[in-house]
């Protein structure tokens, strides 16, 4: 295929040369009506690329085929069958896919290292959770995905499971093995969704791991916009073989999407393609090279720990994504959101993702000298001045075992049955009627349907004094919880 084309691009192109007047949405009528205060912000040509696809960038009947043409060249792009774009980020996509593969009422394998967005579409589409528990590394109080052996066993407990859920790579840069998985899921004739949010540049370069559609995956979500160069919620599906209906796909999207599509998610994913296709190897090359030297002056630095190959060697992944710099900071004796509001108020930098162990800071295909150079000297810096950050009262971390709550209820049910707020340690025993996710970043510490545990209001309530964030909880204090009514 011709990746120099760029369809939408192209058609938003051609609507700026005819100089159609519009008469309906977007009501700022390509800039004309934005305030002038918000033009100085961002820009005119955010409004002016602001275009309907229907008697916009396409005509009436869609008989330019824009959207499909941009999508067939993803699809052809990546080693897929077929591509499709969503903008409403893979939050809503993830959802879309399960709903592809799962009714309500049906059983689908579930990484219980998920995002919060992966709990919300089990309780949005009624589907029945079987958890597949990560691969805990203790050392590290960090959750690393499930083994295909993992899968396995669920499958044994659970034949009439429709399908499996896999989170890979993690937030943090540990894969899973999804050659193995799929193998698994394809022995007892189910699909393998691939949630591979954090893998939109992973069938770019030979050096980064496998990539969901090379390693067997049936359908893969992917989040261009964080690690490949579209804007936010730029999110597509890719499919392969017939163990999902891509007509099946097509509609669940429409039932759960957007009706009013931005043309400015469309034409960045549609531009960023083309990118990959003719400079990707390229500029991840230099990517790559680019974090092995800050990875080697991490290294050197006293009190960061950096996460590498080791846990590899270990067993405890597969595969690493070098591009994913993630740093325990214990040993500076701060936690990593001190780490990270240091880094922020003293250097200007803001990091993607800590908790309270670490922080990680992704490198992608934009970056370059000064900001390579910035990274290094700002953690420098932070070596230089921990102990000059207050401390905090220390989080009480639970034992991996005590993380895996027994499931009482669906979280279906349970987020949608009558349900009272009681003092946090009155909570204990009781079934959660909440998602609670310490963000960054955002796997749920507890679902809608778990029982809760001493341990785990301890580590929540130490945890929310030490500076974590918890946004989804209906008191992102901790003092109450919000449990199923007696």
């Amino acid at each position: 295929m011709d990746h120099s084309r760029v369809p939408v691009l192209e058609a938003l192109q051609e609507f700026r040369r005819r100089g159609d007047v519009v008469y309906g949405p977007p009501g700022h009528k390509q800039g004309l009506g934005a305030d002038p205060r918000v033009l100085d912000i961002v820009g005119e040509g955010v409004f002016a690329s602001d275009v309907l696809s229907l008697n916009g960038l396409d005509d009436r009947r869609e008989s330019q085929g824009v959207l499909t043409r941009a999508e067939e060249l993803m699809a052809d792009a990546v080693g897929a069958e077929q591509a499709f774009f969503s903008t409403c980020g893979s939050s809503l996509s993830v959802k879309t896919a399960m709903l592809a593969v799962a009714g309500p009422g049906e059983k689908l394998l579930v990484s219980r290292n998920a995002h919060k967005s992966v709990i919300a579409g089990v309780i949005v589409n009624g589907v029945h959770p079987v958890w597949v528990h990560p691969k805990f590394d203790t050392e590290r109080h960090l959750a690393h995905p499930p083994e295909p052996d993992d899968v396995r066993r669920a499958l044994r407990e659970h034949p009439d499971a429709k399908g499996m859920l896999l989170i890979t790579p993690t937030d943090w840069g540990s894969c899973a093995d999804i050659r193995g998985v799929a193998a698994v899921c394809h022995d007892h004739g189910i699909p393998l969704i691939v949630d591979e949010a954090w893998g939109a540049h992973l069938p770019f370069h030979p050096d980064l791991p496998a990539w969901g559609m090379n390693a067997d995956a049936d359908l893969v979500v992917t989040s261009v916009h964080k690690m490949g160069g579209a804007v936010e919620q730029s999110s597509v599906f890719h499919l392969q073989g017939d163990r999902v209906s891509p007509g099946v796909l097509k509609q669940r999207e429409d039932l759960l999407g957007t009706t009013s599509s931005s043309s400015l998610v469309y034409a960045t994913l549609d531009g960023w393609r083309r990118h990959m296709v003719q400079h990707g190897h390229d500029l991840l090359d230099a990517a790559l090279h680019r974090t092995a030297r800050i990875r080697k002056a991490v290294t050197g630095m006293p009190g960061l720990r950096l996460m590498g190959q080791e846990v590899v060697g270990q067993g405890l992944a597969t595969e690493l994504d070098p591009l994913k710099i993630t740093i325990d900071v214990r040993e500076l004796g701060i936690s990593g959101m001190q780490a990270t509001e240091w880094l922020r108020a003293h250097c200007h930098v803001d990091i993607g993702s800590c908790d309270t162990c670490r922080i990680s800071a992704q490198i992608t295909h934009a970056d370059n000298d000064r900001t390579e150079h910035l990274l290094v000297d700002s953690l420098h810096r932070l070596v230089e001045h921990a102990d000059t950050i207050g401390t905090r009262p220390p989080v009480r971390l639970p034992e991996p075992r005590a993380l895996q709550l027994e499931q009482a209820m669906l979280p279906r049910d349970a987020f949608f049955a009558s349900a009272e707020h009681v003092p946090a340690m009155h909570a204990v025993g009781r079934v959660a009627a909440e998602t609670i996710s310490p963000y960054p970043p955002g796997v749920p510490v507890v679902a809608p349907g778990e029982v809760i545990t001493r341990e785990v209001v301890d580590y929540l309530t130490s945890g929310v004094a030490a500076g974590m964030l918890i946004p989804d909880a209906a008191d992102p204090s901790a003092e109450t919880l919000r449990v199923t009514a007696r």
